[in-house]
């Protein structure tokens, strides 16, 4: 089986064209942006995908069978709707959407068109050093999880001071960067939150276009009693990084900027297990590989739909919890 990918968006959908090109099965045969720039920029490195600017030549395109999404974040479900009704597997980039009518309307949608692959790039399942994680975490050694905190450091405030996304009518650093980390965190200890409370401030972009909380800190509390932290820090100094810190009753695990110490009992306590693994360590495409693999082979891949909604249902309740001062249950789509 040979599949043609369309690719909305010439961001990190660049990635995309790399993470595709990797598989053996896989042709990106077409991309669309409105930035002439950068479909001249592609077209000088491959001159055999067709460029467009208007995402319906790609989304009604009969010819692809993979749109992959990374436009700006509220286009993603007007084009999301567009690829499910176009018969397309739909690969998007975080998030999702904006909004919980957006999210339930994509889901019953999908439900309707049960053959259709559907996933997101929530890529730090990919990383070497935390797959070493969730594996210790899942055995005896490691002990009973009782606290995991993940900060996400952008360190890159640049980003929605100077981009497109300070232009935007609402933009949510939940949705664009502590996804990552909700995902992450939800995926080592296999455990969804039920209840979340939220807190968020806008202090580093004052006085800039950007209108909307640059800090936010959530505390969640999962099924199995685990408590958990999450930050999405877009105006801090500091390098691009997921300070991850997870207690066990045997065990603790923290992450630093090049390499993630685990202390193992309470004996050697000072003397921290240096973990050889790699972090990052994972390329943007990297998860793209897994996607192709689960239509090709009809499998789930690394990230499965439900993982996307569950994920995406927890940032809503975080979102209405900074924007209503009160704690509020996780609605699951």
């Amino acid at each position: 089986m040979s599949l043609n990918v369309g690719i909305i968006g010439l961001g990190v959908g660049e990635k995309h064209i790399l993470g595709y090109s990797n598989h053996p099965n896989c042709d990106v045969v077409a991309v669309c942006d409105f930035d002439t720039d950068k479909l001249n920029k592609v077209n000088s490195c491959y001159p055999d995908i067709q460029i467009y600017e208007n995402s319906l030549d790609i989304i009604e395109n009969d010819n692809i069978d993979i749109l992959s999404i990374a436009s700006y974040d509220s286009y993603h479900y007007d084009q999301i709707l567009g690829g499910i009704n176009n018969g397309k597997h739909i690969f998007v980039e975080k998030p999702m959407c904006q909004y919980k009518n957006e999210a339930y309307e994509i889901r019953n949608l999908l439900n309707k068109n049960p053959n259709i692959k559907f996933s997101s790039n929530l890529n730090l399942r990919t990383t070497p050093l935390f797959k070493k994680l969730k594996r210790l975490v899942k055995g005896d050694d490691f002990g009973e999880v009782f606290y995991i905190e993940c900060d996400y450091n952008s360190g890159r405030i640049n980003k929605v001071i100077d981009g497109w996304r300070g232009d935007e009518e609402f933009h949510s650093v939940v949705y664009s960067s502590a996804i990552h980390s909700v995902d992450l965190m939800c995926w080592i200890i296999n455990d969804l939150p039920f209840e979340v409370v939220a807190f968020g401030n806008k202090i580093a972009t004052k006085n800039t276009k950007f209108k909307f909380n640059d800090f936010v800190i959530t505390i969640m509390k999962y099924k199995n009693s685990i408590i958990g932290k999450v930050t999405a820090n877009i105006g801090c100094v500091h390098p691009h990084f997921h300070g991850l810190i997870v207690y066990g009753t045997n065990s603790t695990f923290i992450n630093s900027l090049d390499k993630g110490y685990l202390y193992e009992g309470r004996k050697n306590i000072n003397k921290p297990k240096i973990m050889e693994e790699n972090y990052p360590g994972n390329k943007k495409g990297d998860i793209i590989l897994s996607f192709v693999d689960s239509i090709i082979k009809d499998t789930q891949p690394i990230v499965t739909t439900d993982d996307v909604f569950n994920t995406m249902s927890i940032c809503f309740a975080i979102e209405e919890s900074m924007n209503r001062s009160m704690s509020m249950p996780v609605e699951y789509i």
